[in-house]
């Protein structure tokens, strides 16, 4: 087995060189953290806030009762920042605070796609520097061949050069793939998390503390 392996890594070093090996790598370590983040991202619920959105609207109608039992049945990773917006005094230094908490939260989910983002912009133009690197070697030879030119010669090394740009590119184009579909559901999760602790921090309509009837929003009774 290990001979096998030792064979293939010296057969595609023959073939594309150091550069060829980088991008393998690069691309095995992005694959593993792309399941990495596919497991972090469905373990944490992103995407999958329900129960969390039923509590926000509960708690937007003034139904503070039901709110708190959505949100206890809720496994979204931001429902402990909403348990805490429900509790938070009603000061402006809160929203501050909260919108701090739920950025420690993005935080953990975005670690790592720095690291696709550099895969992304850097695989082709490794694939570059090796097509140059291959061309020039392939040039080199045709010199030290003088007077009998193989166009073989030549065309041999154009070939194996330009192969590290396609190896560049196919690392590249997946996962930039990959990293805009992350970066599109992270951008969703904020915008749901800002409207969350807006709406909680100033509802439309809330339930009087004494007398548990319903208060119509301020601008209605304005209205």
């Amino acid at each position: 087995m290990m001979d096998a392996v030792v064979t293939g890594v010296s057969r595609i070093y023959e073939l594309g060189g150091t550069v060829v090996l980088v991008l393998i790598g690069a691309a095995i370590v992005a694959l593993a953290v792309i399941l990495y983040k596919l497991w972090q991202f469905a373990a944490a619920g992103v995407g999958r806030h329900r129960a969390l959105a039923r509590a926000i609207d509960a708690w937007d109608r003034g139904e503070r009762g039901e709110a708190r039992s959505q949100l206890s049945a809720s496994r979204s990773y931001l429902a402990p920042v909403i348990g805490m917006a429900l509790s938070a005094p009603d000061v402006p230094e809160a929203q501050t605070r909260l919108a701090a908490e739920a950025e420690t939260r993005f935080a953990g989910l975005e670690r790592g796609l720095r690291f696709l983002d550099m895969v992304a912009q850097l695989a082709p133009l490794l694939g570059l520097f090796g097509t140059v690197l291959g061309m020039i070697e392939a040039f080199r030879s045709l010199q030290e061949a003088g007077a009998q030119v193989d166009p073989s010669i030549l065309a041999g090394g154009i070939w194996v050069a330009l192969m590290t740009t396609a190896a560049g590119l196919a690392v590249a184009m997946p996962v930039a793939l990959i990293l805009s579909w992350f970066e599109g559901r992270m951008e969703a999760e904020r915008v749901l998390a800002e409207r969350a602790i807006a709406t909680i921090r100033a509802p439309l309509g809330s339930r009087d503390g004494r007398s548990g009837e319903r208060v119509a929003p301020v601008a209605a009774a304005h209205g």
